[in-house]
């Protein structure tokens, strides 16, 4: 059960933050540098099913290990690795494979990789150790 609480915690961090980023944040740059990739309606369901994959690695990769060593000093290398390995899989992927694939949205999207996962595995640590 606590398991369930952390894995929920890191996804409604993880919906929070990059709802910000899409909507707010980084639209604009999606825009001028996709404009040829971007779809004008978003398939929810392949963006749930990242959500939770994504957030489930984060549980048994970052947030567990973390926990069970008791640092924060882990989670913050263990987040950033697994932010930085997972987003660079579609961006270096998408850079090799897209004809003129902008390198500036491979590095931006790393780096917000590197935040999410970073951002969203710390609130669940955290609400590990005072609420859960």
């Amino acid at each position: 059960m606590i398991n369930l609480k952390l894995f929920l915690v890191s996804f409604i961090t993880f919906l929070v933050l990059d709802a910000i980023w899409l909507g707010l944040v980084a639209r604009g740059f999606y825009s001028k540098h996709l404009s040829l990739y971007l779809t004008d309606n978003v398939i929810w369901s392949s963006a749930l099913i990242f959500y939770v994959i994504f957030n489930i690695g984060l549980l048994i990769f970052v947030i567990l290990p973390s926990i069970d060593k008791n640092s924060y000093m882990t989670l913050v290398v263990y987040s950033l690795l697994y932010g930085l390995v997972t987003f660079a899989t579609y961006d270096l992927t998408n850079l090799a494979t897209i004809k003129d694939w902008p390198i500036i949205v491979s590095v931006v999207d790393m780096l917000y990789g590197m935040f999410v996962a970073f951002s969203s595995a710390s609130v669940a640590f955290y609400a590990n150790k005072y609420f859960i």
